[in-house]
C-alpha cells in the first residue's frame, strides 16, 4: 500500500483525476471502476477538464461501478446510473453503452448481480478501481461485517449510512433507500489497481484504522491492506491521525515510481 498526502483537497482531486487520465492515455481501452460521493463530484470535473485541454479520449474505455440503490431507477435524480451521467459521462466522449451501474429496478438482484460480476470478468477485469470511504470504514456498500471475499449483492444500508446520504433525499435518513446493489470487497480486489481517495477531518480517524490498523471485515477498506497494487490519496485534514507520516512522506520525495504519479505531464 502507498499513501499520497495533498495538502489540500483541490490537490488531492487535481491528482486522482491525473492518475485515471495517464492510464486511459497509456491503455485507451482500460476498464475503469468508479464511485460516487461528494468528493468524486470534483474529481470527474478535474477529468473531464483534463480530458478536453490534453485531447485525451475514452472512448475505448469501459466502466463498472461500485453501486447503485435497490429500487432506483437510473432516470431518478438520486440514482447513482444518473449521477454518473450528470458528473461524467456527460463531458466526455466515453460510450455510454459501455458504462456499467448496477440496475436498481432489476427483476432478480441476485441475477443482477451474477450478470454483474460475468461483464467484468469479460471485459478483461478492472484495471483501475476508484474509491471513497465511508465514515465507518465501508468501500462501496460493503457496511461492517461484510466478507472480505464478499462478491457483487444486494445489501442492508446501515443506519449511519443512511444518515450520511440523507442530504440528498431531502435531509430525512427515512427517505433514503434501505438497500442497494454494490460490488464484493472479493470483487474490489480482483482489481488490477485500487485509488481510495479520503478529505476532510471527518475522515481522519477511520482512514488511520484503515490504512494503519488490523484488516477487519468491521472496516471493509482495510482489506487494501491485503492488494499489491492500492494507493490512498489523501489531504492534510484526512492524513492528520496517520501515525506513520513522516515514513510516506519520505517515500513520496525519494522513491522514483512515487515521483513519477506526482510529475506532471
Amino acid at each position: 500500500m502507498e499513501v499520497i498526502i495533498c495538502k489540500t483537497t483541490e490537490e488531492a482531486c487535481q491528482l486522482t483525476a491525473k492518475i485515471i487520465a495517464d492510464l486511459v492515455k497509456a491503455k485507451p481501452n482500460a476498464v475503469l471502476g468508479l464511485a460516487t460521493g461528494r468528493t468524486m463530484e470534483r474529481v470527474y470535473a478535474c477529468l473531464a477538464q483534463r480530458a478536453k485541454e490534453k485531447g485525451i479520449s475514452f472512448k475505448g474505455c469501459s466502466s463498472f461501478n461500485l453501486d447503485e440503490y435497490w429500487g432506483l431507477p437510473g432516470t431518478d435524480v438520486n440514482s447513482y446510473r444518473y449521477y454518473m451521467n450528470y458528473h461524467l459521462f456527460d463531458h466526455i466522449d466515453i460510450d455510454k453503452a459501455n458504462t456499467h451501474v448496477p440496475c436498481g429496478t432489476a427483476k432478480c438482484p441476485v441475477e443482477e448481480c451474477a450478470n454483474y460480476e460475468k461483464a467484468m470478468k469479460e471485459a478483461g477485469g478492472v484495471d483501475l478501481q476508484l474509491l471513497g470511504i465511508g465514515v465507518d470504514g465501508h468501500i462501496g456498500f460493503n457496511e461492517p461485517l461484510s466478507p472480505l471475499s464478499s462478491r457483487t449483492r444486494k445489501v442492508v444500508l446501515s443506519a449511519e449510512t443512511l444518515e450520511q446520504n440523507c442530504e440528498m433525499f431531502g435531509g430525512d435518513p427515512k427517505n433514503v433507500p434501505t438497500h442497494a446493489l454494490t460490488m464484493g470487497v472479493g470483487t474490489v480486489l480482483d482489481a488490477k489497481a485500487c485509488l481510495l481517495l479520503a478529505t476532510g477531518s471527518s475522515k481522519a480517524e477511520i482512514l488511520a484504522k484503515a490504512v494503519e490498523g488490523p484488516v477487519t471485515s468491521m472496516i471493509s477498506s482495510s482489506a487494501l491492506q491485503f492488494h499489491q497494487h492500492a494507493t490512498i490519496i489523501a489531504d492534510e485534514a484526512a492524513a492528520a491521525k496517520l501515525q506513520r507520516q513522516a515514513h510516506y512522506r519520505w517515500v513520496m520525495e525519494n522513491d522514483p515510481d512515487m515521483k513519477a504519479i506526482l510529475e506532471e505531464k
